[in-house]
């Protein structure tokens, strides 16, 4: 959950800070809040994670600038049942 709570953290400040505009930045935003709020929680749904995850993912994917932090986050989500098949 730590792991979790705080690359969610992490990629919202840096997507706050982040000066550009696109059209699915509130998306994302809404997406890590209930990351957070399921990690704060302490019981999140595996199905729900990965869903949050893939639309943060398709939110923000073409940002380069936020690419490592969320690669972090993805990280902090396979440690709750590692990668789904057919991911890498």
């Amino acid at each position: 959950m730590t792991e979790l709570r705080s690359a969610v953290a992490r990629l919202r400040r840096r997507l706050a800070a982040h000066p550009g505009r696109f059209a699915d930045r509130t998306i994302a935003e809404e997406e890590l809040a209930a990351l957070d709020a399921m990690a704060a929680d302490g019981t999140p749904e595996i199905p729900r994670l990965r869903r949050s995850l893939l639309l943060i993912a398709g939110a923000i994917g073409s940002v380069s600038a936020l690419a490592p932090d969320l690669a972090e986050v993805r990280r902090a989500v396979d440690l709750f049942g590692g990668p789904v098949r057919g991911q890498g």
